[in-house]
């Protein structure tokens, strides 16, 4: 596996989000994690990438040990998370966005070509590269967003509901860019709301509830799984 969680128990404040959370993702697979608002996806998802601590559990990505290391040195690892909403810094323009995400030294060596790289993943890069990111349209954003997470060259790339808000047709577009991501040699784990839509897209996925990892199995598996519409349908 390339990325292993395992026992995974996370709070926030005083309040327990995630109680022995799992999930693992094998090299070159697409992994959805789902669950229902609150379950803590984002928050595994945010401890995966160092943005939080873990109480107890372990992480393994490429069988090292990575839980508490700070967000900048598992990105050095190669491991890129792209955030819920986008978080881009409105008034830089879109090239110095997507600039920002070959900081490691790594990352800077081939910084070139992996711009050539994911400026044709997103033409609008090219097309709108001194536009100031806080005009583009939200499927805009996510594209920067996600092409920022790119720059870092991960092995892993991690998104956080990269289809929210956006219109069906941007939807579909993403949909292919993420394949063909994949395709490329980088390992997917997301978050998405729509359960479908996910399993359509991923090889496997994980489902969350009340901060517990509640079921995983095959996408086509899940889609036909009675546990899963109840998590989303209750019943």
């Amino acid at each position: 596996m390339m990325l292993e969680a395992r026992g995974l128990d996370v709070l926030l404040g005083d309040y327990q989000v995630l109680w022995g959370a799992r999930l693992s993702v094998a090299a070159g697979e697409i992994v959805a994690l789902l669950g229902p608002n609150g379950s803590g996806k984002s928050t595994l998802m945010n401890t995966i990438s160092g943005l939080l601590r873990p109480q107890a559990g372990q992480i393994l990505f490429q069988g090292r040990p990575i839980a508490g290391l700070p967000a900048h040195r598992i990105v050095g690892e190669g491991l890129s998370h792209v955030l819920e909403r986008r978080r881009l810094f409105p008034f830089l323009s879109v090239r110095q966005n997507v600039l920002l995400g070959a900081y490691s030294p790594a990352a800077r060596a081939t910084r070139d070509d992996q711009l050539d790289w994911v400026s044709d993943l997103f033409p609008v890069i090219r097309q709108r590269a001194d536009q100031l990111a806080h005009t583009l349209s939200g499927g805009e954003q996510q594209m920067v967003a996600i092409a920022r997470g790119l720059m870092a060259r991960p092995r892993l790339l991690m998104v956080d509901e990269p289809f929210l808000g956006l219109a069906p047709r941007v939807v579909d577009q993403l949909t292919e860019v993420i394949r063909a991501i994949n395709r490329g040699g980088v390992t997917v784990l997301l978050i998405e709301q729509n359960v479908e839509r996910a399993l359509a897209l991923a090889h496997r996925g994980y489902v969350l509830e009340s901060g517990r990892t509640v079921l995983e199995g095959r996408s086509e598996d899940l889609l036909r799984s009675a546990e899963v519409r109840r998590v989303f349908l209750g019943g």
